[in-house]
């Protein structure tokens, strides 16, 4: 089996350029990093595949070893069908996001900026509620 560099590298790039899109802020740019990471994914499995051969209906007159596998045919086809759910799903969110904000960037969240910074007050175990046994009664009232 011998598997064409061009090909590996071609996949190389197009999962660094899906990981740079889907670290952005735009959703629309996470949408087409998240396809590009979806076509990578099919190369990954047409290389992993090895050399084409025959269609894979039983002759008795050829060996095993002529035959093309199948199942990365059904890997490919069920990565397609699944890319193609999560970027509807993806486009439902940038279409409410654009009608809600009329923007499509991420906004960060105060809590999570003040947590990230160290400023956010953590609440400690003095000032928790306490809580007794007679407050959940085990026996149910008729």
């Amino acid at each position: 089996m011998t598997v064409s560099l061009v090909l590996v590298i071609v996949m190389s790039a197009m999962y660094a350029c899906a990981v740079y899109l889907l670290l952005e802020r735009s959703l629309t740019r996470v949408l087409l990093g998240f396809l590009l990471a979806g076509n990578a994914t099919n190369l990954l499995i047409l290389i992993m595949a090895g050399e084409a051969g025959i269609a894979p209906i039983f002759d008795e007159t050829l060996s095993p070893e002529e035959y093309t596998d199948p199942l990365p045919q059904a890997l490919i086809l069920t990565a397609i069908v699944i890319t193609f759910a999560v970027s509807s799903f993806l486009l439902a969110l940038i279409y409410r996001s654009w009608r809600l904000a009329n923007a499509d960037d991420l906004s960060d969240d105060a809590d999570d900026v003040a947590l990230r910074a160290g400023t956010l007050a953590m609440p400690s175990e003095e000032s928790s509620i306490e809580t007794s046994s007679s407050d959940f009664p085990l026996e149910v009232e008729k």
